[in-house]
């Protein structure tokens, strides 16, 4: 797990919204990276501001008419349905006023009053929107600015250039096949002048490594940038210019990419785009 899933998961602790597996999860990466601590305090500390900001719901209004007359009926029962009920453990109540038990609404009907549901849809929908701003005050607080947030909702880059190249009318692509099984395609315009891999079925890798792209020219490979497994498919964007003829490839490097800029690996595919 690197720094970005740990905070990630750090957020959802703080608002109590991790699943008992990612609860372990955070659990288990913070006892390995105590260096961490500082990121899980500042959630906690967001979140517990953002709680004193969330006011008090009052019970329904109509609470004490309710109580007053479930008590008045009791009263009022036959001495022989008395003689059935065990001694009462505490002090008997004084006399409802016949005024109050008379404006008093009649007991309600079997399932939970309308006001109760009211109330439960309404929290509901609080912690949800706590959920959301809390979100962005963390992210705010890491020293996103507001054109961050604002590229949060938009595409990533690599989906944007995709579609960029399947609109060109010099689209083009090519397919082969995963080491380990799966399927990797590339994607190139030579008017876009952009170039994204989509990868399904990628290996599994140690949080130390990541998988890096490169152009493969005759005996020359040239490092095209890495990128982290994304689910069952993940896209990715290569930097730098494609020429004709060049194969791309993938290997698994250590994290950041290969130190002396040449693969360290065989390639987990090639893709020849002659």
């Amino acid at each position: 797990m690197n720094e970005e899933e740990f905070a990630e998961l750090s957020a959802g602790h703080a608002l109590g919204a991790l699943s008992p597996e990612d609860e372990r999860a955070y659990a288990e990466a913070l006892a390995s990276h105590p260096e961490w601590a500082s990121i899980a305090d500042v959630d906690a500390e967001t979140a517990a501001v953002l709680a004193e900001g969330v006011a008090d719901v009052a019970p329904p209004v109509d609470m004490r008419s309710r109580l007053l007359s479930r008590i008045a009926r009791v009263s009022a029962a036959p001495a022989d349905d008395a003689a059935d009920v065990a001694a009462p453990t505490v002090p008997p109540l004084p006399p409802v006023p016949a005024s109050v038990a008379a404006d008093a609404p009649p007991a309600p009907s079997a399932g939970p009053p309308t006001e109760v549901v009211q109330a439960i849809e309404r929290r509901t929908w609080t912690r949800a929107l706590f959920g959301l701003v809390a979100s962005i005050v963390l992210l705010v607080g890491l020293g996103w600015g507001a054109g961050a947030l604002a590229n949060l909702w938009a595409d990533p880059p690599a989906v944007q250039a995709l579609e960029e190249i399947e609109q060109a009318p010099d689209a083009a692509s090519a397919t082969a096949e995963l080491a380990d099984g799966g399927e990797a395609t590339v994607h190139w315009s030579e008017s876009v002048g952009k170039v994204v891999l989509v990868a399904e079925g990628l290996p599994e890798i140690p949080s130390d490594r990541t998988f890096e792209l490169w152009f493969v020219r005759g005996e020359e490979a040239i490092s095209a940038g890495t990128f982290e497994r994304d689910g069952a498919e993940s896209t990715a964007l290569l930097s730098g210019p494609m020429q004709p003829g060049d194969t791309i490839a993938v290997t698994v490097e250590q994290a950041g990419g290969a130190p002396e800029g040449d693969p360290t690996t065989d390639p987990i595919v090639a893709i020849p785009t002659a």
